[in-house]
């Protein structure tokens, strides 16, 4: 499958690090676009896997920017300093992993998606974190052993809805609240306490209701509440997940998999906007890994023609983004593949 762009770039900063973005010849900070640097080039290496870009100037020199556990560097012709020295993050190397690559480049990927410990989607497109993408980005860092570069955001987390979706309550929302919350701090954060008082308002019948993705998902709704709720070792009640089709309820791959009404999945334009989709519905039916859902080139992951992502911000990078209304890297996309290709202990079948 042709991914919806061809173009090639890296970003660079994980964790408290300054972001930095490097295409074409030139790597300059996101938030001052006019002051950094850049080459005349006639070869460049990008190895997003290594977060490493090696370039040949028309001079001859030999640069090579690269960013590691330590730091971010710039290598000129063997003169090199440092970028940014503050905390990155663990970076684990997957060694002996069939897919070692991919999964330090997916890791990498949602790394520097975490302005001042917020998971963002995606940081050039969305200013405020997801619920339900920073869930699934919080299942990477409890196996990267990363919580602790999100734990003041859950911390000071104070609604139980992000509002993202046209300030929508979406019920889902409760559920991957409580699950984060469980991660880093336990029972007493101020927020359960709220979130209990609101169920009543999202219930029927003893299962959540509700739009999500401007939707009724009441399996998929329900299935995160009860984990949520389990994983702060809260009563869980009467809630049950209702016995009904839901095509959100393959998305929920790691618990709960015999309560699932078989039913349409996803049409094959969806899972190329929404990647994660076809990779969590993949994982929860034990399919190969769509690994046809990841560009070749950097970035890895993606997410098209979202409702709430500003795409005007992608114009300086590159105007076909922006017109084709496409955000790259993106981090639900990158958390699903890495979970999924994590677990696998050889390559699928």
């Amino acid at each position: 499958m042709t991914p919806l762009s061809e173009s090639t770039f890296l970003l660079f900063g994980t964790g408290r690090r300054r972001s930095w973005i490097y295409r074409a010849g030139a790597l300059w900070p996101l938030a001052d676009q006019g002051h950094g640097f850049q080459w005349e080039t006639v070869r460049e290496s990008i190895d997003g896997g290594a977060a490493r870009v090696e370039l040949e100037t028309r001079a001859g020199a030999q640069v090579v920017i690269h960013e590691d556990e330590n730091g971010l560097w710039l290598d000129e012709g063997g003169a090199v300093r440092c970028l940014d020295d503050r905390p990155g993050g663990r970076w684990p190397g997957f060694e002996g992993h069939p897919h070692a690559g991919r999964l330090r480049q997916l890791h990498h990927e949602i790394l520097v998606n975490l302005p001042c410990g917020a998971p963002l989607p995606n940081r050039l497109v969305y200013s405020k974190p997801w619920y339900r993408d920073s869930a699934m980005v919080a299942m990477v860092l409890e196996k990267t052993g990363n919580l602790g570069l999100i734990e003041d955001w859950v911390a000071g987390l104070r609604e139980p809805f992000d509002r993202n979706n046209r300030g929508h309550r979406e019920s889902d929302n409760l559920g991957q609240a409580l699950y984060l919350i469980s991660l880093v701090s336990d029972r007493g954060h101020p927020l359960v306490e709220t979130i209990l008082r609101t169920l009543p308002e999202h219930a029927t019948d003893g299962h959540l209701t509700g739009l999500s993705d401007y939707a009724p998902h009441p399996v998929y709704q329900t299935k995160w509440l009860l984990f949520g709720l389990r994983a702060l070792g809260l009563d869980d009640g009467d809630w049950r997940i209702p016995s009904q089709p839901d095509n959100y309820s393959a998305l929920f791959w790691w618990d709960f998999r015999q309560q699932h009404v078989p039913g349409a999945g996803f049409d094959a334009a969806s899972r190329v906007r929404y990647p994660y989709l076809g990779w969590a519905e993949d994982h929860f039916h034990g399919r190969p890994p769509p690994l046809d859902l990841l560009r070749m080139n950097a970035p890895l992951t993606w997410e098209a023609e979202a409702s709430e992502a500003d795409y005007s911000a992608l114009a300086a990078l590159d105007p076909g983004l922006e017109a084709r209304r496409i955000a790259l890297p993106h981090t639900w996309h990158a958390a699903e593949a890495f979970l999924y290709l994590h677990e696998l202990e050889s390559t699928f079948p």
